[in-house]
């Protein structure tokens, strides 16, 4: 019986979101077509979808904004928090933010020795600000099946670029090699 429970819990936030979604737009259509003449069935059904789409951007742009700048500047005021949250936050947004920062894929050469190598990232090109002379570069290589990595500081020579899309790369990285590119 309790597994019945849970797979109908299961079931029904699969569901839900999307019979809420269906039941707010036939109602927004019943309710604009109620205004609207009968006999213009397709002026409805734009007026919905140009009042849905006016929705989203006034909660973009005046509610999710403003609420996440102030929730932000509150969480950044808590030394511990502040670190947590805003590594947390930068490494999101290198894979999925405006300004995607893991765009050059790279197979890391692990040794001049051997014939090893490690996919990754490259972060920096140039690593002056830090004291690190030319002719090396800062390397994220993540781990599989786990979204952490380490950053190597890597002699260029040591790098070679690939010609692979980032998310397509990073994929391979995290499944473990058994994702096709």
């Amino acid at each position: 019986m309790k597994t019945l429970l849970s797979y109908f819990l299961k079931g029904l936030l699969i569901i839900a979101p999307l019979g809420i979604t269906i039941f707010i737009v036939w109602k927004t259509f019943m309710l604009i077509g109620s205004m609207l003449p009968d006999e213009f069935p397709l002026l409805t059904g734009l007026f919905v979808v140009v009042f849905i789409t006016m929705l989203g951007f006034l909660a973009t742009t005046y509610i999710q904004g403003p609420v996440t700048r102030m929730v932000e500047r509150t969480i950044e005021r808590i030394p511990l928090i502040k670190f947590i949250y805003t590594s947390i936050r930068d490494f999101l947004g290198a894979f999925m933010g405006k300004e995607k920062r893991f765009t050059k894929a790279v197979m890391v050469r692990l040794s001049k020795e051997n014939e090893i190598y490690k996919l990754g990232f490259i972060t920096q090109e140039n690593l002056q600000d830090l004291g690190i002379a030319e002719g090396k570069s800062a390397v994220y290589l993540p781990h599989s099946y786990n979204f952490s990595g380490n950053l190597f500081i890597v002699s260029n020579e040591l790098i070679t670029p690939l010609d692979t899309p980032s998310d397509e790369t990073m994929k391979f990285i995290v499944s473990g090699g058994i994702t096709k590119i």
